[in-house]
């Protein structure tokens, strides 16, 4: 069978995901033909994954226009766009709405496998650029299939990608053999068998981020509920406490994501949880009770737990495009123009420069990585820039690159200045002022103000992807 080579192919987006169903809409409003493979049975799979963690972003910052306008004519009801939505809302209010609304264009159960240019494997130079692109799919029925496109566009996130608790970027020696005893997802603690898993019990948090904050503020609920005396988190950083540590506070712009920190603050401050700084996993042992004995690369050992919570990130998986010439950054795989610009050893203030498809673009000719996946192993993605991700990419394949290139985004800002690389520095206090727009960070005190109780009370939780 000969393969078409009409640039009437259509676009294949990898991924129903917020970012992947927004890509399909900007393209079908420019009348190109999208087809959407999503492994999961429905629209957004990896969302429903943590339906129970509200974002720390509004309705108004988590839907896309143009897909508003998509939805207008349904009949859908736009949320109210200062409130918060959990991720099950997210998903089922708006993602799976819109993904009915594209119809035969989304494919359900279709787990892309491989993409390549057809005829062509990476080595091959002769004619390469006038080949379509060919992705390989499996069904839900275990059947192989494939399509030919125009373009792809990896929408696929890093959700099933979670980065490991060994601090040089492996599994901890022991880790799998543990895996009994660890996740790598907040728990909901809403769920009576997870509830039970934790009450009572000493648990560990490896993570500095949104989602570490998430977890050691549901734990603290957890210690203070009828059901959970004796719940004690203990949270491990590979850094140590200082002015930064907990987000910005007030001065962050998305005020849920600063309230989130002070929760986490004020689960430490209250004795519902204890922080290890400076504590880079080396192995996971087990003790003669079953409980876990965290080691550390500089020779500490922890007392034991009862269970381990690892939230240190998510990296992308790129096994599907081995056979495309990609241009990613050697340190974040992320796209080598995109890189620079959200670099956590220098970037953690929120202040990414507004990007679009000249920044997300490859080597490889109309094949493009947006949302959580083209950041790499980068923490600060917002859905709001998905979105504007999807707009330019989207105006790009339709050839309008004066609208592909008019890129404006202002994105809110943390409160946080420095980057990670100055924070990880072996003593926070004697570290140079680098990152991105701020002195040294100081180290703090650890005792919360009487309005820090009150915002932890009031925060909602932040979502793993702060999105």
């Amino acid at each position: 069978m000969n393969a078409p080579t009409t640039t009437e192919l259509p676009v294949v987006v990898v991924g129903a995901g917020p970012i992947g169903l927004a890509t399909a809409v900007h393209l079908a409003e420019r009348g190109i033909t999208p087809l959407v493979l999503e492994a999961g049975a429905s629209a957004g799979a990896a969302v429903r994954e943590w339906s129970h963690v509200r974002l720390f972003s509004t309705w108004g910052e988590v839907t896309d226009p143009a897909a508003e306008k998509l939805l207008a004519p349904t009949g859908w009801t736009r949320p109210d766009a200062s409130t918060y939505p959990s991720g099950g809302d997210w998903a089922e209010q708006y993602l799976q709405p819109l993904a009915d609304a594209l119809g035969e264009r989304v494919r359900f159960g279709a787990t892309v496998t491989g993409v390549s240019r057809t005829g062509r494997d990476r080595v091959v130079d002769a004619d390469r650029e006038t080949q379509p692109l060919v992705v390989h799919f499996t069904t839900a029925e275990g059947r192989e299939e494939r399509v030919f496109a125009r373009a792809v566009i990896d929408a696929s996130g890093t959700w099933a990608t979670p980065s490991p608790a060994g601090g040089s970027g492996l599994p901890a020696l022991g880790e799998r053999a543990a895996s009994d005893r660890i996740t790598y997802r907040v728990p909901d603690l809403k769920d009576p068998a997870v509830r039970a898993r934790y009450a009572g019990k000493r648990t560990a948090v490896i993570g500095s981020g949104a989602s570490a904050f998430t977890a050691l503020a549901y734990l603290a609920d957890l210690a203070k509920s009828d059901d959970g005396a004796g719940t004690k988190g203990v949270w491990i950083l590979r850094r140590g406490i200082s002015g930064s540590t907990f987000g910005g506070g007030e001065a962050d712009q998305l005020p849920a994501r600063g309230a989130l920190g002070l929760a986490a603050k004020a689960a430490i401050d209250e004795g519902h949880a204890d922080a290890v700084t400076g504590f880079r996993t080396e192995a996971i042992e087990r003790a003669d009770d079953s409980r876990l004995v965290l080691l550390g690369e500089d020779g500490r050992r922890l007392d034991a737990v009862d269970e381990v919570i690892v939230l240190t990130g998510f990296r992308p998986d790129l096994s599907f495009l081995s056979e495309l010439r990609l241009g990613l950054d050697e340190r974040l795989q992320a796209p080598v123009e995109l890189a620079p610009l959200i670099d956590p050893n220098q970037h953690s203030c929120g202040t990414v420069y507004p990007h679009g498809h000249r920044e997300l673009s490859h080597p490889e000719q109309g094949v493009y990585l947006v949302g959580m996946k083209s950041y790499g192993r980068a923490p600060t993605f917002l859905a709001m820039t998905g979105y504007e991700q999807a707009r330019s990419v989207a105006a790009a394949i339709a050839g309008d690159l004066a609208s592909a290139d008019r890129v404006e985004l202002t994105l809110p800002e943390t409160g946080v200045c420095g980057g990670a690389g100055l924070f990880d520095a072996p003593d926070a206090q004697e570290a140079d002022g680098g990152g991105c727009c701020a002195p040294a960070p100081q180290l703090v005190q650890l005792s919360a103000p009487a309005t820090v109780s009150a915002a932890a009370e009031q925060a909602p939780a932040g979502s793993c992807c702060g999105s």
